[in-house]
């Protein structure tokens, strides 16, 4: 074998040893951005299923909160109505107010009275002599 010959085997097997290598690289590298890929759709995948989760977790409290909502404007409405109903019976309060304070008029004047017949008794009974029953 000549020498041109030998190093044209050497070329071609270099060549050939360059082209293994460079589709290993290639198919090395294809897999490489085959795993990120799927790793990027993983992780955006397991972020839009978390949004996803949001949303419906913030549908669920809108709707609890619309219920508040509801039973509040529900008790504003009754309040209201146990303010009317409470101001009618301030004029029976201020009756009430006013019998008690008459009462308590006439208690006062029933002990004057009561003090002014037990004096008249005493005088009665000193006068006439009378021993106190």
């Amino acid at each position: 074998m000549s020498l041109r010959k030998a190093w044209w085997i050497c070329m071609i097997m270099a060549s050939e040893k360059e082209k293994e290598q460079d589709d290993q690289l290639t198919a090395s590298l294809s897999d490489l951005f085959s795993s990120v890929s799927d790793m990027v759709k993983g992780e955006l995948q397991g972020t839009n299923n978390v949004l996803e989760l949001l949303e419906k977790m913030n549908v669920r409290v809108a709707e609890e909160y619309k219920g508040f909502g509801d039973v509040a404007s529900g008790l504003r409405v009754f309040v209201e109505q146990l303010k009317l109903k409470s101001s009618n019976f301030d004029v029976y309060v201020q009756q009430l107010d006013t019998i008690e304070q008459q009462v308590t008029e006439f208690e006062a004047m029933i002990s004057m009275l009561d003090k002014y017949v037990s004096l008249l008794e005493s005088k009665m009974q000193s006068v006439y002599h009378m021993p106190p029953q």
